[in-house]
């Protein structure tokens, strides 16, 4: 540990003096003996600098990098512009520590604060949290909102994405509130189910505004099948873009996963749950908000305030847990949504889709594959292979260096966005043809 100590060996033996205690051995005295460490530990011996380097090379190496991506269901390849790393890795902004102390933390809370802004501009909602862990726990959180003592039950769409259905699960699965899945029919939500699962004791309806296989839901008709039912909107940010935003569709809570939104891939995480809602949910939601008020001399300042769903400030009155938030993530959502502004999301938004139906289209026109869904969709969409190992395909795929679909439940969901060009989706159809014994 000793090595570790940012300080000299001679101001050790000054500060030890100084409470009275010879050496390190003294000050731990009041340790009981039979706990002391009577050996080293076991662990291997320390490295240089170079080692290390030389070290964590090799094992990045390990990793898989596709020149081609046509996968999405959740982690999704966009373009992130070079000032958002930039920006992000300034020393500044780059620390763990918990801005507490707003005197010297005015940089960091305005970053947050802009954060939330800009989340509402892109929802259509009335206020921002800072940000949770990922989408999954948003939508979970989400439901924690709008219970109350009389309504604890929450009636989710089954068309969402499996990570978010087990957490949702895994969030209740020792309360004794009451979660309604509905079933999924052309992979969207059944509506008619939906209504059914609907009585007084509903607190919120949970639907994504596309499902997990890609189809755009029909929230119009939601909000017909729910009434007054209050309801919780999960969101792709880039398809808000072009998409009518949950504020237009009378949505009480937005969520959604926000890696679209400047955070690489990185081969699993982190990620970024956001959450915004109107105002009279003001008081419920969880995590930090960041508010701009004025200083003893009349400037601007930033501050943590709303922070009343705690469990660090309320306690036993608390319904989250939630007390930090995923800060760099959220930082580097920030610069993006500046960098890019409301044309430039939109425009990938737009890229996104157009590419997405162009790949349908010449891969349906192989004669290997057939749509499984005929529903609107955004940038995914669902096939099922003709007569062709769907696992040899992808592995060969692989090899090529490109990404396939992902394999689900027999078929294949296929992805594009603005980061695919008309030459990869062609060289994509001619290796698939190849694998398949096609001319």
């Amino acid at each position: 540990m000793g090595t570790y100590v940012p300080s000299t060996e001679k101001e050790r033996r000054e500060m030890l003096a100084s409470i009275g205690v010879c050496d390190m051995d003294d000050l731990f005295r009041t340790i009981p003996e039979d706990v002391m460490l009577k050996e080293p530990l076991d662990i291997p011996k320390g490295m240089s600098e170079l080692e290390v380097r030389k070290k964590m090379k090799g094992l990045a190496n390990k990793n898989k990098v596709y020149s081609s991506i046509f996968r999405g269901c959740g982690s999704y390849n966009h373009y992130i512009p070079s000032c958002v790393g930039y920006i992000a890795s300034k020393e500044e902004f780059l620390t763990t520590y918990t801005p507490y102390q707003a005197e010297i933390s005015q940089g960091i809370l305005q970053a947050m604060f802009e954060y939330q802004t800009m989340i509402c501009e892109l929802t259509g909602m009335e206020l921002s949290n800072a940000s949770v862990y990922d989408g999954a726990t948003a939508a979970s959180e989400a439901i924690l909102m709008c219970l109350e003592r009389k309504k604890n039950k929450a009636v989710v769409s089954g068309a969402l994405h499996p990570d978010v259905l087990e957490t949702i699960k895994t969030y209740f699965s020792g309360s004794d509130v009451e979660i309604c899945f509905v079933p999924c029919v052309d992979g969207k939500t059944d509506y008619d189910k939906m209504k059914e699962c609907i009585d007084d004791s509903t607190a919120c309806v949970v639907v994504g505004q596309i499902s997990f296989y890609g189809q755009l839901e029909d929230i119009d008709k939601v909000k017909e099948v729910i009434g007054d039912v209050p309801l919780v909107m999960y969101v792709n940010p880039i398809a808000l873009g072009m998409l009518k935003t949950p504020g237009e569709y009378g949505a009480q809570i937005a969520v959604g996963e926000g890696q679209s939104l400047g955070i690489p891939m990185s081969f699993g995480g982190p990620c970024l749950g956001f959450m915004a809602c109107t105002k009279e949910y003001m008081r419920k939601i969880p995590g930090r908000i960041v508010g701009k008020t004025t200083d003893s001399r009349g400037r601007t300042a930033y501050v943590l305030t709303l922070q009343a769903r705690e469990q660090h400030i309320r306690r036993e009155k608390a319904r989250s847990n939630i007390c930090t938030n995923q800060a760099n993530c959220a930082l580097r959502a920030a610069i993006y949504m500046s960098a890019m502004g409301k044309e430039g999301i939109k425009k990938a938004a737009l890229l996104s889709m157009s590419k997405a139906h162009y790949l349908k289209d010449v891969l349906l026109a192989t004669g290997l594959f057939e749509l499984v869904y005929q529903g609107e969709f955004f940038n995914e969409f669902v096939t099922r292979s003709k007569d062709m190992d769907d696992r040899k395909m992808l592995d060969f795929l692989s090899e090529k260096g490109i990404l396939g679909g992902y394999p689900y439940e027999g078929n294949i969901i296929w992805c594009a966005t603005e980061m695919n060009s008309k030459e990869e989706m062609d060289y994509l159809v001619s290796q698939i043809k190849e694998v398949a014994g096609c001319s």
